[in-house]
């Protein structure tokens, strides 16, 4: 399968580009930083150019079958309008190029799941990652209106630890605890969820 994988310079980006050489895909990356990539030349083509810009998308997008995206701001609470320009970016760029498919990671706590969260998660979404997760939100919606195949995912708190392969995934989940869940098993779904139909026009909200 040819796949485009935006993000994936991130930490759960390169567990995606992981889990899809190991499936033997052939792999194009959109890289604002092509050198960050320079362990997985000999696996991946990785594209100079920019998320939020239709023009680099759409080049990279050529001849793709789907188009997953890792795409996040780090540590950083100031999401620069982020999702919302490279959302606008892809769905421009998928369309010019007849890319149907695509497997967007959001986050646990934005829009209707928000509803689902734990008391402490509320807290949270709404005052420190609140102007973060209003941009996530209008990204989603966006998507979610469009005429592509999508699938939007929504992991709770990500860590960095292994993947499990035990984790639960479904259109809504309530919430208990301190939920999390791991780069590596997201990335796993998301790139399992490329090769099925069984998650379009679906959310998928995942944690341990």
């Amino acid at each position: 399968m040819n796949l485009l994988i935006l993000g994936a310079t991130g930490p759960t980006g390169r567990q995606l580009l992981n889990a899809a050489c190991k499936c033997g895909d052939t792999i194009t990356a959109l890289a604002r930083n092509p050198a960050a990539l320079a362990d997985f030349a000999d696996e991946v083509t990785v594209v100079a150019g920019d998320a939020t810009s239709r023009n680099d998308v759409s080049t990279a997008a050529l001849g793709q079958d789907a188009i997953i995206s890792a795409l996040g701001q780090g540590k950083s609470l100031n999401h620069q309008d982020l999702f919302n320009r490279a959302s606008a970016a892809v769905l421009g760029a998928a369309e010019e190029q007849g890319v149907t498919r695509l497997i967007w990671m959001s986050s646990f706590g934005v829009g209707d799941t928000f509803e689902s969260a734990t008391l402490t998660q509320k807290i949270m979404y709404s005052t420190l990652l609140r102007g973060v997760y209003a941009n996530k939100k209008i990204a989603d919606e966006r998507i979610r209106s469009s005429g592509l195949d999508w699938t939007l995912v929504y992991p709770t708190a990500l860590t960095n630890g292994p993947a499990k392969g035990n984790y639960r995934v479904n259109d809504r989940l309530q919430m208990r605890g301190a939920p999390r869940i791991s780069r590596a098993d997201v990335a796993a779904f998301m790139h399992e969820a490329a090769h099925s139909s069984e998650w379009i026009h679906r959310d998928a909200v995942i944690t341990d």
